[in-house]
């Protein structure tokens, strides 16, 4: 019984180890290509005003890249899509609270989509004059948004997935912020809109280039 517990011991540790090693792996590789202009953390919907844990990851990825002096900017993108509560402007103020200064915060609030999130947050990206621009957000959507940044810009678009092990500490703060002021009158969400166009949205279908 004592041998089969030390076994068990064993792999645990050896799990932690290659854990450990594997984080610290794709944060070198992220600190290989700074310094990031700017960094496009796309939104998610607000629910009573408060925002849900993963989109709390997303802020807190955000701020310790800005932290760690990986990016010198960060854009938050997002309209209101499925609540009234303008997703950009809303993790801005979180994001003002958790320390990065205003001066360095940028704003998209044309987006309803992942594609939308990338495309506006690159063109107010370029406008400003940033040259090196980079998606910071959940791994999921990072490699979801691979294939369309490939199709759609000629030059490279770095993809920052989050680092779970960097923010966990963090995860459990609590930040009261005004969203009375971003929540948009007169609020019609996307789900009033048929399938067949939300689905255009998600492909990127719908986005006013010109």
């Amino acid at each position: 019984m004592k041998f089969l517990l030390l076994i068990v011991c064993l792999i645990f540790c050896q799990s932690c180890f290659f854990l450990t090693a594997s984080q610290t792996k794709k944060l070198n590789q992220i600190n290989s290509i700074k310094p990031i202009d700017i960094i496009i953390v796309p939104g998610l919907p607000l629910h009573d005003g408060q925002w849900s844990t993963l989109l709390k990851s997303r802020v807190l990825w955000s701020e310790f890249l800005y932290r760690k002096g990986i990016t010198s900017n960060v854009l938050y993108s997002g309209n209101a899509v499925y609540t009234p509560w303008i997703e950009g402007s809303s993790m801005a103020l979180y994001a003002n609270q958790l320390g990065i200064n205003s001066d360095h915060i940028l704003i998209d609030t044309m987006a309803e989509h992942s594609t939308e999130n990338l495309f506006y947050g690159y063109q107010v990206a370029k406008q400003k004059g940033f040259k090196t621009i980079a998606v910071a957000s959940d791994p999921f959507q990072c490699e979801m948004l691979k294939k369309f940044a490939r199709e759609n810009f000629k030059e490279t678009i770095y993809f920052l997935p989050i680092i779970y092990d960097s923010i966990r500490n963090k995860m459990q703060l609590e930040f009261t912020i005004d969203t009375s002021i971003t929540k948009r009158l007169n609020f019609i969400s996307l789900e009033t809109r048929g399938y067949r166009e939300r689905l255009k949205g998600t492909r990127g279908k719908l986005i006013k280039k010109d």
